[in-house]
This record gives C-alpha cells, structure tokens and sequence, in this order.
C-alpha cells in the first residue's frame, strides 16, 4: 500500500523494523494491513540507521521496533507515535521514560524468544566444551587434528538469572546430567526442578560453576569484570546470550590467553556486528551473530504478539 495514503482524514501508518520481519513476508504483518493501517518498512531485512528511520517514522502512529537506538530526543520529532512493539523484552535501547512522558506506549512479548534462546545456550555450551566449530574449522582447511573436550555430566552450571530463559536452560542441563547453581534479583523460590538443583548468591554463583550462563538484563557494571573474574575457577567457561555489557571484553580476552577461561560463547556483542575483533577471532570464542530468538517458532511467537500488542495499544488511544 502507498505510505502517503490517508484513513479517516488522518494518517494511519505503522513501521517495522525487525530484521526477521522487515521483509514483510510474515503473515501477522496483514493483520495491520487488515485494521487499516499502511506498514512501511524503513529498511528491508537490516538494521534502520536514523537517516532511514526519519524519512519513514513521520505520520506513523505505530512502531514495531528492533534494537535501534532511540533516544527522547529522537522520539521527541514524532508526534504522531502512540505506540512502540518490540518483538522481544529486551527495551534498553529505548528511553521508556521519555517516551511515555510523550505519550508513547512501549509493549514488549515476554517468553516469546524464551525456548529459542535457551536452545541456543545449550547449543553453545555443548558447542564450546567439544570444541566443534573449531575441529569443523580444522577439516575444512585439511587439517585432521583434534582437541580433547569435556563432557558436562556431572559438572555445575551456574546461572545468574533465573528467569523464564534461566528456568528452560537449568531444566535442559539437568537432564545432560549436569547440577545447577542459579542467583536471581527476584528468585521464584517454588522452582525447584531436581536435587540438583539449589539457588545461591551472586557470589555462589561465579565461584561455584564450572560454566557461567548469563540471563539478565543489562547492569551497570560488568557481571564478570575486573571486579569478579577473580572469583571464576581455574578454566570456567562462560556463555552470554542475555547482553553484551554483562562482560568485560578486555577482562575476558586476559582470562582466554592465561586460561582461566577456558572459552567464551557469545551471540552478543557491544557494536553489532562487532567486526573482526581480537574477541571474535580467539581460538576459545565460540560466537554467533544475535540469533538467540531467530528461530522460525520464536520468530513467530514474538511477531503475533507484538502485533497483537500494537493493535490494542492503539485501538485503546480511540
């Protein structure tokens, strides 16, 4: 439909923006285009810079958003916007406050990436203990060498965060045989999945577990920095699928060259994509490229609630 068209002697027009869907092939996307709204797309299957965003967001009363930065000030030019829908939880690239100060209501989809990203843990922590991108790397180049893994059984896993992802990845580790350690600021204490199971402090946490798991959500300091990483044992690994600002890039990066981090494996970087940074290159980083909740059913989950959240919030402006 043209952007420019008009409804009701008003502009109704949404934006969409996550690379998963801004391609506009997924089907809950006619469900905007059925209620009446045109949905325009700022930058098909990338990341929107501001330039594109400027040039599309005027007129839009809606906003299905990615991760793009959107400052008060930026927000502050649309005041059309009544609602922002992020097809996940994560909102730390967005000023809340300063939006609803505008009037902008900002929606999340808790639990909809949820299986997806704690797949993907578990995908990494097996990934990283085997060695297996890096024995795949070593045959393709004809090398037919090998490394000696680790199995988990048996070992402790440590979670800070124990939230709905944090609950999934313990309930997964405990059936490879491996005990959990979980801290959370807000521990659903009825969880108590296994014997093997036992929540802790922070502290318990880093100095208990073989492999450190992060799901929480951004913190002002380092989870493991400076600070803490003295806290690790000799050779823990350490899996980041939350935020990139959980760890300290130099601290780790010390902790691989003298191996007291036996490996890091991350789908999250501070600039993303982070280039080919010492940290993405290390023979003991594992690293993939934000695909926690990029899978077709997560994909879906997070799109039809993030659409059904718009429509209410807007519907609910009437």
């Amino acid at each position: 439909m043209s952007p420019t068209t008009t409804h009701h002697g008003g502009t109704r027009r949404i934006a969409v923006t996550p690379r998963s869907i801004s391609d506009g092939g997924h089907p809950a996307l006619r469900q905007l285009e059925k209620a009446g709204y045109d949905v325009v797309y700022p930058a098909p299957g990338a990341v929107p810079n501001e330039q594109q965003l400027r040039s599309t967001l005027p007129g839009c009363v809606g906003y299905i958003a990615g991760t793009e930065r959107l400052s008060g000030a930026f927000l502050s030019e649309f005041p059309e916007l009544k609602a922002i829908s992020r097809n996940g939880v994560g909102i730390d690239s967005i000023d809340v406050d300063a939006a609803q100060q505008q009037g902008i209501s900002v929606l999340t989809t808790p639990g909809a990436n949820s299986q997806g990203v704690a797949e993907l843990t578990i995908a990494l922590l097996l990934s990283a203990v085997r060695g297996i991108p890096w024995h795949d790397r070593q045959l393709k180049e004809g090398q037919w060498v090998r490394r000696p893994g680790r199995e988990v059984s048996g070992q402790t896993l440590g979670l800070v965060g124990c939230g709905q992802i944090g609950r999934r990845v313990a309930t997964m580790a405990l059936g490879l045989g491996m005990k959990v350690i979980a801290f959370d600021a807000y521990p659903l204490e009825s969880f108590h999945p296994s014997e093997d199971f036992t929540w802790g402090s922070l502290e318990e946490v880093l100095r208990s577990g073989n492999i450190i798991s992060l799901h929480m959500p951004p913190t002002e300091e380092p989870v493991i920095g400076p600070a803490t990483i003295g806290l690790l044992q000799q050779g823990t690994g350490i899996i980041n699928t939350a935020r990139a600002s959980l760890v300290d890039d130099e601290s780790v990066l010390a902790g691989l060259d003298s191996g007291h981090v036996a490996f890091l494996a991350t789908d999250v970087f501070s600039t993303e994509p982070p280039g080919t940074t010492e940290l993405v290159l290390h023979p003991n980083v594992v690293a993939t490229p934000h695909i926690g909740g990029y899978t077709g059913e997560s994909v879906d989950r997070a799109t039809w609630a993030a659409v059904d959240n718009l429509l209410q919030a807007l519907a609910n402006q009437h």
